[in-house]
């Protein structure tokens, strides 16, 4: 993945057919270090490509894998987190508020 990323950006960048010496640079700028065999194997696959043409193509084909879960799943994600979050946070301040009245059950404060 990381291969392909480099090549990506390096496109992006400017650079329309980047070599495997052109990635290994860029990975190395940031301190990874890259599998030969396999940074030969995607310049070599990508060469002479429109990597435009490619992404969509994937796309195409990713879109009739069946991605599992029903109908539900889509809606119970969208949005869910923040008021799940709220909710754990509002349970979280009745069982601190519990705590304070437990307090006040023993007959006596801490300051009586």
């Amino acid at each position: 993945m990381r291969n392909i990323a480099a090549y990506l950006l390096l496109q992006i960048g400017g650079n329309a057919s980047p070599s495997a010496a052109d990635i290994k640079k860029l990975l190395g700028t940031v301190g990874i270090e890259t599998d030969d065999d396999r940074l030969e194997t995607v310049v070599s696959e990508l060469k002479g490509k429109d990597i435009n043409e490619l992404i969509a193509a994937g796309s195409a084909k990713l879109a009739s894998v069946p991605s599992g879960g029903g109908g539900g799943g889509a809606v119970a994600s969208s949005g869910g987190a923040a008021p799940a979050a709220a909710a754990a946070e509002e349970k979280k301040e009745e069982k601190e508020e519990e705590k304070e009245e437990s307090d006040d059950d023993m007959g006596f404060g801490l300051f009586d």
